[in-house]
């Protein structure tokens, strides 16, 4: 397949393509650290500057924000030392090292933005600890934790987890003055490499909270320069709902700043769970804090996807999409799926403002990759070198080719979904999107804050999904079509009010990565409340190969497109390269609140695990699937009936 680099920020025109200072561990919860000095950027353009490529009518930008380097307590077990500045070297398109030995680099070309999120608990505490003059390295904890060898490595990183989780970690570890030390580097390192108009950096950090092993963490993204002098940590509390009372103290003294949840299929119900933490009812307040410091939710990254279970939307074919139903960081079955899935917690949001006056989930989408290789972007299938350094960097050490040199695989091959190691279910997910005027801070952060926002599983594939009532009828073919569809709609992330009875008027388009397969479908899943019960539907609307869509059932024919798994190969004679579809919905009643997303799916394609397997000349593994559909999510619109 063809991977050769591309630009990720076009505009969207009629004739392009869719374009377009140390504070105590001890604070207390709401009381975040005082704000530190700004570190400006050279050559960093005012907010109002219209800086090259500015386009009122909005830029997609790709980027990835969350991203781990040799400063989080898990990447630098497993024997990674690169440095923020060399995840943003990456980002931008050069080459680094691997843990490995190797060197890795972006193939699709570089990004737009991203942000380096390493863990706030124990940030820079083992590359202080594997330093012999430290006294962390004194601390008895740290016998054995640097081993080359990946069992001895495995093993050091539990016994860490365990004791964090046990409270039984050094006090030493969270040190302000070790935190300090690191989260400077961090802040440095992105004034360093923000480039206006080029490349964006921003401040952020990973939230890192596990009641029980089960995952509620966050990255926490910084508007500006101007940030806390220390990260609030899961350290400090463990509850979300005092990290966005921090938030909320830092905002009141000019930091802005937004959280995104992410793995909430590692939480075994609890991410979007229906009472606050400690069981007591939600309130107006409750969902008012939690969509003021969390307008945002990645979907879908390596540790699986998080849209939808099947089993709790059997009706959704495409549903079974890089699932991993396993705690994150441990072989722990998760047992509750209700609370760890996007698409239910959108539908109990809607039941929920529609019951009792609010929504606490009324979340937009990104995706991100969550490496710890300091590789931000590394979403490529045919480029995967998996998640975390000298563990999973090898083929044989992700369960992608035959153990110990066999050319075939062992009729008793574990199936993937219960192996003891996850590395076999992770896919190589994801990249976030936004729409934005230009390629900076301001605008960038401004995007993710309204949720104009969308995910991909990791192709730069470009979506556009705007709602409203009076759309011209020819407005898919106008030369004005973006500046039409926002002065008569509304686009991804907002609301759209009613309107005499009207049903509401959709428009979808969506371009394929052209360095990735084609587009096959493009589909909006539809939510809505419906005599007390919430309900969903998913509405194929845009057919590739000029295919007729069935109306009666909502389904465009299967286009036939096949994958060569002999060579990889794709078919290059079906499917396209652009969709568009103006779509009304057919089910739509007035006093019925709903939500509305789109989902634009590409061809078959060969999945890592089965590109890993070519290139060794061996099967793939019998237990994993050897394609995938790559696939985008745009953000919802959410239609808002008069109370």
């Amino acid at each position: 397949m063809d991977r050769r680099p591309s630009r990720t920020a076009i505009r969207l025109t009629a004739a392009a393509t869719l374009v377009g200072a140390v504070a105590a561990a001890s604070a207390a919860p709401g009381q975040g650290p005082k704000p530190a000095a700004p570190l400006l950027a050279a050559g960093a353009a005012p907010p109002t500057q219209h800086l090259p490529g500015y386009n009122p009518d909005r830029n997609a930008y790709f980027g990835d924000l969350h991203v781990h380097t040799g400063l989080s307590f898990d990447a630098y077990i497993f024997n990674v030392r690169a440095t923020p500045d060399d995840a943003y070297r990456f980002a931008k398109g050069e080459a680094i090292g691997h843990a490995r030995g190797f060197k890795i680099r972006l193939a699709g070309g570089p990004l737009d933005f991203t942000a380096v999120t390493d863990h706030s608990e124990y940030m820079g505490a083992m590359r202080e600890a594997a330093d012999p003059n430290s006294p962390l390295s004194k601390e008895p904890i740290v016998d054995g934790l640097f081993s080359p060898d990946p069992k001895k490595i495995g093993e050091a990183f539990a016994r860490v987890v365990a004791a964090s989780h046990a409270g039984q970690m050094p006090a030493s570890f969270s040190a302000p003055e070790v935190a300090g030390r690191a989260w400077t580097e961090v802040r440095e390192a992105a004034a360093r490499n923000y480039q206006p108009g080029k490349f964006t950096t921003f401040v952020g950090y990973e939230f890192t909270s596990a009641p029980d092993g089960r995952n509620l963490h966050r990255n926490v993204i910084f508007r500006s320069e101007k940030t806390p002098a220390l990260p609030y940590t899961a350290r400090m509390s463990a509850n979300p709902e005092d990290l966005w009372r921090t938030m909320d103290a830092w905002r009141a003294k000019g930091v802005d700043v937004l959280a995104i949840p992410h793995n909430s299929n590692g939480s075994d119900g609890l991410m979007f769970e229906q009472t606050k933490r400690d069981g007591s009812p939600m309130d107006r307040a409750y969902a008012e804090l939690r969509m003021r410091n969390e307008p945002l939710v990645e979907i879908s990254q390596i540790k699986g996807t998080s849209e939808v279970h099947p089993s709790l939307s059997p009706n959704d074919e495409w549903a079974n999409f890089e699932i991993m139903e396993r705690y994150i960081g441990s072989n722990h079955p998760v047992t509750k799926f209700h609370g760890s899935y996007v698409r239910t917690a959108l539908l109990d949001g809607i039941l929920m403002r529609e019951q009792k006056g609010f929504n606490p989930f009324k979340m937009g989408f990104i995706s991100s990759t969550d490496t710890h290789n300091a590789a931000p972007g590394s979403a490529e299938e045919t480029n995967y070198f998996s998640k975390v350094g000298r563990s999973d960097g090898l083929p044989v050490q992700r369960g992608s080719v035959p153990p110990d040199g066999a050319r075939t695989w062992p009729a008793d091959t574990p199936d993937s979904a219960h192996a003891a190691t996850p590395y076999q279910a992770w896919g190589a997910s994801g990249l976030a999107g936004v729409w934005a005027e230009q390629n900076d801070r301001e605008s960038i952060f401004a995007a993710l804050r309204r949720k104009e926002t969308f995910a991909t599983s990791g192709p730069r594939i470009r979506v556009r999904f705007f709602g409203g009532y009076d759309f011209p009828a020819d407005i898919a073919t106008r030369p004005d079509v973006v500046r039409t569809a926002y002065a008569k709609g509304v686009p991804m992330g907002g609301d759209l009010a009613p309107s005499s009875g009207q049903a509401p008027t959709f428009f979808v388009w969506a371009v394929r990565d052209p360095n990735s397969t084609y587009l096959q479908r493009a589909q909006i899943v539809k939510g809505w409340v419906e005599n007390g019960q919430a309900r969903e539907q998913v509405f194929d609307v845009a057919c590739s190969d000029n295919l007729k869509l069935d109306k009666t059932t909502w389904r465009c024919p299967d286009n036939g497109a096949s994958v060569n798994l002999a060579t990889c190969e794709p078919d290059r004679f079906k499917g396209d390269v652009e969709l568009k579809a103006v779509w009304r919905d057919p089910t739509f009643k007035p006093n019925q609140r709903a939500f509305y997303y789109v989902r634009v799916l590409e061809n078959p394609s060969c999945r890592w695990s089965t590109w890993d397997a070519l290139r060794n000349g061996t099967p793939p593994n019998p237990t994993l699937a050897k394609t995938i559909m790559e696939r985008a999510w745009s953000s919802p619109i959410w239609y808002e009936p008069k109370s």
